[in-house]
């Protein structure tokens, strides 16, 4: 038998499992059918969280994996429609909190597939389109993108050049997109594009189109070098000439309002997903703290840690509070674009202070993957600008509350 070598411990540290913090009680009282759901969601991250962090570390896409998420029925994002199982806007932010504390590209998966995709074909696309679709990308049978960014157009996406032309009854999309989650899956995307067609009533607005990637002029290339979601592939899109059938339009869109809807409801799962990310932060620092010894005493035990742990549950119990609410806003029909723009706001940033200090508090162990603190460090950091920017989310809230617009 080995002696082990002086300072040879392993060095190791149990701190990924889940506490299910909840200081103020903000999840007690959820119905038993919600949490059914939540419970659903907990046993798949409990499942796959292996294979994902290693799937982060190689920056590899398991697509298999994004179909058990989908054969779990967990990809509706609380969407209204009879085909669909219904959630309510609860277990929907439970299944985002819950798949994002286990990990971040899960998290984007969600919100590509479900929040997305599926939100714009059941919310807008024809009966026919969603008899032959919606069930396939309910279920992650299909890949589903959704095509708003450009390489020019981020938070300006209203000024996107993509144009649509008419070519006797077909159209013809010309363009380029970037950052689209599932645009290099083999699956189908939601293309929204400008009308270029005189006569057609809708000229020069925009609307989306449904585009099966192996159309002749579709390319996506998987965008390579990121430090940030590395198990979901986000592709470059280059649409050259792609020839679309007349009914390849969903008939439902007609104004780039209409992209706003699906964007404002994906807000409130972006929260709900930050406070995923910090639960796993905060819940990680607090293990850490009661394992790692040093100066002979856990680090609990020292009055700075117990004092950054104090801060880290402080905002943690706030983003719980917030999601809470907008949950129960949506439950009542009343909520507002700006709510959920400033629980977005609000829980990014706050994520983003958990993390730090979470890693801080880990040290050098900190910066390992195999202790999770620094994957949620680096996928908050994406989750803080999709779905509209802390700058712009400050915009859209200073023109509610002052009733004056400051957008360039």
């Amino acid at each position: 038998m080995t002696t082990p070598l002086p300072g040879g411990t392993s060095g190791r540290y149990d701190v990924l499992g889940r506490l299910d913090t909840d200081y103020y009680a903000v999840f007690a009282d959820i119905p038993a059918a919600d949490r059914e759901v939540w419970e659903r969601a907990q046993g798949f991250v409990d499942e796959i969280g292996d294979r994902m962090r290693d799937a982060w570390d190689a920056a590899d896409y398991p697509l298999d994996i994004a179909e058990r998420f989908g054969r779990l029925d967990l990809l509706n994002d609380g969407i209204d429609h009879p085909r669909l199982t219904h959630f309510s806007p609860l277990a929907a932010g439970l299944v985002n909190m819950e798949v994002s504390r286990g990990d971040g590209s899960l998290g984007t998966v969600l919100a590509v597939q479900g929040g997305l995709a599926l939100r714009t074909l059941a919310l807008f696309g024809s009966e026919a389109q969603q008899e032959r679709w919606l069930l396939p990308v309910a279920r992650f049978e299909v890949p589903a993108a959704f095509a708003l960014t450009e390489p020019d157009h981020g938070s300006d996406s209203v000024s996107l050049e993509t144009v649509a032309r008419r070519d006797g009854d077909d159209w013809v999309l010309r363009g380029e997109k970037k950052w689209i989650g599932n645009g290099a899956s083999g699956g189908i995307t939601f293309v929204w594009a400008r009308i270029d067609a005189d006569g057609d009533e809708h000229h020069g607005a925009v609307r989306c189109f449904l585009v099966e990637q192996d159309r002749p002029g579709y390319t996506g290339t998987v965008i390579a070098g990121k430090g940030s979601l590395r198990g979901i592939h986000q592709a470059h899109i280059a649409l050259d000439d792609v020839r679309l059938p007349a009914d390849a339009v969903l008939p439902g869109t007609r104004t780039f309002k209409d992209a706003s809807t699906v964007l404002y409801a994906t807000r409130s799962g972006v929260a709900w997903s930050a406070l995923g990310h910090a639960t796993a932060c905060y819940e990680t620092a607090l293990q850490y703290a009661q394992q790692r010894i040093q100066f002979g005493k856990p680090l609990a035990r020292f009055q700075m840690v117990q004092e950054r742990l104090a801060h880290m549950l402080e905002d943690l119990t706030a983003m719980q509070l917030y999601c809470r609410r907008l949950a129960d806003l949506e439950a009542a029909g009343g909520l507002r674009p700006t709510q959920a723009s400033l629980a977005k706001f609000h829980n990014t940033r706050a994520a983003r202070r958990v993390a730090a200090i979470a890693r801080d508090l880990l040290g050098g162990n900190g910066i390992l993957l195999e202790n999770g603190v620094m994957q949620h460090m680096a996928d908050i950091e994406a989750i803080h600008t999709y779905e509209g920017t802390e700058s712009v989310q400050a915009l859209l809230l200073g023109r509610d509350i002052t009733g004056v617009s400051a957008f360039a």
